[in-house]
């Protein structure tokens, strides 16, 4: 029942009565479903395409339309068959054809797009063929619609068709701002880098440079974020405000192309003129470089004006260095002559913000370019003092193996290892102190938390006064370990002495330096211990000094008169430049370093005191040789007479003729390192440790004065080598002193690691430590008349 029920309430066909054989007619409610499906896939269609798609049509398909509206070339169809508006441009050309701008089914909303068409196109389809193409109709209707607020000056901009620019609607609004940004057709144009528009406006419409917009940007602010350099040349041609204009921000367009990182455009607007002393909110452009990193931009403005690495922000007063995020930043204002240890406003130095900040790669090019690890900022505090609650190990070695005081007091009389002790940390706080103790810090709590104002003075003599008492004077015979120790803990010595090698002395001072590379480090590091706690610098110490690879550069160092302080600095520095890529590396940066140095075209012989000679290896015959560069002329007995007996060895310079930094790249020519130096292998092959070879030379060469009847007088780096030296030392009575840190980690020759190389150097600061009596001895001895 319910079957035959459901198909009599729902007939698909019906056939009359009395007709038979005839075709099934529909039924009229099955038609009228039709029409619906039909209306509905209609209405799906156009609501997922979209309905302002630029389409070209034939006008043949509107002349049964209705015409809505009519302006101009723009006509609105109320399509019946449809149920669409469409607007059409009727193509000014060939009117048989147009343009269909839009189709939708809102009268309202199609009657609002038909005014904005109507009010915007014309002055483009009048001026320009260009126009008439689907593709760039498409263009310029969606960017009427989605800037409705624009003039068709601002649309003009855009399209980027330079014909438009010669309508006199659009001339008349070259200079409107009635938009959401405030913005001239100018500005747009700038931005969008269109040099070829900006012409147009500048030259043509006479639009002004120096409109601002809702920012205050001028159109120099907006050709800075743009990608056309030559745009800001094209506006620097005239004179204008709007070059250093700031806007609301207080960024002049050089402000900002240093924010951006535009070095290009940094250039163009140097040479237009920009100034570099306006001030904005970080300070001036340089700061504005530093802050943000932009390296090119920073070197753009120096290059212009040498004094901008010395200008102070308003804020702080701090120098651009002060603003170095990063090594690369830090060591370019160096390289340029910047002062390392100017100061801010508070009198913190450069070193101190980047202890501030945990920036340990700039603290490293600030030390090895001789920032001040004693520095008193503000507060009286040293870097030291700023570390110790920055919870970095590395950096607080750094700072200490640079100098750094462990006992200095700050203003209220706390030492590094009070604040240290103040770390809620334990695990920090523990870690510091023992770091501490390990440099003999006094880590007891001070007696006073400060000085009341008022009371004491600059010169006070008190244990935490912000001037530190000088010790007082330290007989020469009568030198104490307690006296040792506060000397060499002073930053500057109580006592300096003259050279004293005109003085008499009953024995020579002999200095051997051993090869390493970098290792040279650990040697320097020995050294500056040795000038601090004598107060006399190493090439007054030593009457000789003998070198082997680095420990010759070394030995060429102290015969120039060149710092331990300073090698440490340039040893640090060099390694970057040296070692780079694979091995073997390139000479030439290594020979460069070398003739920066010592001049490229000093001879040996140029300085005669102390008598210096580096250990060579003689690689064009069989077995090689070991060679001496001396800068004095060797004792007669080893003046090498074969070289006139074999006409294939050619003869050696003589030290009058030698140039120094061909003797140091010829004692370095580390084989895998660096590529031999003529026929000159490293001295470390035959001579890694020259104790022995240079107390041979001394030897004969005080014979030989003797056969002429003048006056004469007289430390593998380890093994054999040195119990040789020791035991040949003791049979002629001759001190021996062997310093040579054991370290935990082995150091290569061609480390560039700032880390590993600050560790390595830390275990030397405490091996001195811990050997404090044999400095104390040997200091004594060296201080000897």
């Amino acid at each position: 029942m319910g079957d035959r029920a459901q198909l009599t309430r729902d007939p698909v066909f019906f056939q009359t009565e009395g007709e038979g054989g005839g075709a099934p007619q529909p039924a009229p409610q099955k038609m009228q479903f039709f029409g619906r499906l039909v209306n509905t896939l209609s209405s799906v269609t156009t609501l997922f395409s979209n309905p302002f798609r630029v389409k070209e049509v034939a006008m043949s398909d509107y002349t049964s339309s209705h015409r809505a509206r009519e302006e101009g070339q723009l006509i609105l169809f109320q399509n019946a068959s449809s149920r669409t508006w469409d607007c059409i441009l009727v193509n000014p050309r060939s009117p048989q054809s147009g343009f269909r701008l839009f189709q939708l089914e809102s009268e309202a909303d199609a009657l609002v797009n038909f005014q904005q068409y109507s009010s915007q196109l014309p002055p483009f389809y009048e001026s320009s063929l260009q126009v008439l193409h689907a593709e760039v109709l498409q263009q310029l209707t969606d960017l009427i619609r989605n800037h409705p607020s624009w003039s068709v000056a601002h649309l003009a901009v855009e399209l980027g068709i330079r014909e438009c620019f010669h309508h006199s609607r659009i001339i008349s609004c070259a200079n409107s701002r009635e938009n959401e940004e405030g913005c001239t057709p100018l500005h747009l144009a700038c931005r969008r880098g269109d040099g070829e528009i900006v012409v147009e406006l500048v030259q043509h419409c006479h639009a002004q440079m120096d409109v601002t917009d809702n920012q205050g940007e001028t159109a120099f602010h907006y050709a800075v974020q743009g990608d056309n350099s030559q745009v800001l040349q094209l506006l620097g041609k005239s004179a204008s405000a709007g070059l250093n204009q700031a806007n609301n921000r207080g960024l002049t367009p050089l402000h900002l192309a240093c924010q951006l990182g535009r070095q290009e455009m940094v250039r163009v607007l140097l040479l237009c003129n920009a100034r570099c002393n306006v001030v904005g909110p970080a300070g001036y452009p340089i700061h504005v470089a530093m802050k943000f990193s932009q390296r090119g931009c920073a070197e753009m403005i120096i290059g212009m004006d040498s004094n901008q690495i010395h200008s102070k922000d308003p804020r702080y007063g701090a120098s651009p260095l002060h603003w170095a995020k990063n090594a690369e930043m830090a060591r370019m204002l160096l390289k340029r002559g910047c002062d390392v240890n100017g100061t801010s406003s508070a009198g913190n130095t450069a070193l101190h913000v980047a202890v501030m900040r945990k920036r340990f790669d700039v603290v490293m090019v600030l030390l090895t370019f001789g920032a001040n690890a004693e520095a008193r900022g503000e507060h009286g505090n040293t870097p030291l003092h700023l570390a110790m609650s920055k919870d970095n190990l590395e950096m607080i070695k750094a700072l200490i193996v640079f100098g750094a005081e462990v006992d200095t007091p700050n203003d209220s009389g706390e030492t590094p290892a009070f604040i240290a002790s103040k770390i809620s940390k334990l695990v920090t706080r523990k870690a510091l102190l023992t770091l501490l103790r390990t440099m003999g810090a006094d880590c007891r709590l001070p007696l006073i938390q400060g000085v009341p104002s008022g009371q004491g003075s600059a010169t006070s003599h008190h244990p935490f006064s912000p001037e530190r008492a000088q010790p007082p004077p330290v007989s020469l015979n009568n030198l104490e370990l307690q006296d040792l120790m506060h000397i060499s803990r002073a930053r500057k010595p109580a006592f300096v002495l003259s050279s004293m090698r005109d003085e008499k002395r009953t024995h020579d001072h002999l200095l051997c330096l051993d090869g390493g590379g970098v290792k040279g480090l650990i040697i320097i590091q020995l050294l500056i211990a040795i000038e601090k706690a004598s107060g006399v610098a190493t090439k007054d110490l030593f009457d000789w000094v003998a070198g082997t690879s680095t420990g010759g550069i070394l030995a060429l160092a102290i015969l120039h008169s060149k710092s331990m302080a300073y090698m440490r600095g340039v040893y640090f520095r060099m390694k970057d430049e040296v070692f780079r890529g694979s091995r073997p590396y390139e000479s030439g940066p290594l020979e460069e370093f070398l003739k920066r140095e010592f001049g490229e075209h000093t001879k040996m012989t140029d300085v005669k005191k102390p008598k210096v000679m580096l250990t060579g290896t003689l690689s064009d015959r069989q077995p090689a040789e070991l060679h001496l560069f001396r800068n004095y002329e060797a004792p007669e007995p080893v003046r090498e007479p074969r070289f006139s007996q074999n006409v294939n060895l050619k003869p050696l310079t003589r030290p009058s003729d030698q140039l120094v930094w061909r003797a140091a790249r010829s004692s370095g020519a580390a084989p895998t390192y660096f590529r031999p130096n003529g026929r000159f292998l490293d001295g470390g092959l035959l001579a890694n440790n020259p104790t022995l070879d240079a107390m041979t030379e001394i030897h004969e060469y005080n014979q030989d004065l003797i056969r002429k009847g003048q006056d004469s007088k007289c430390t593998d780096p380890d093994g054999r080598a040195v119990d040789r030296a020791r035991a040949w030392c003791e049979m002629v009575g001759v001190q021996y002193f062997r310093l040579n840190p054991q370290l935990g980690t082995d150091i290569m020759l061609d480390e560039v690691s700032d880390t590993v190389l600050v560790n390595a150097l830390w275990e030397t600061e405490v091996y001195i430590h811990e050997h404090r009596e044999q400095f104390q001895q040997l200091v004594q001895l060296l201080l000897a008349p």
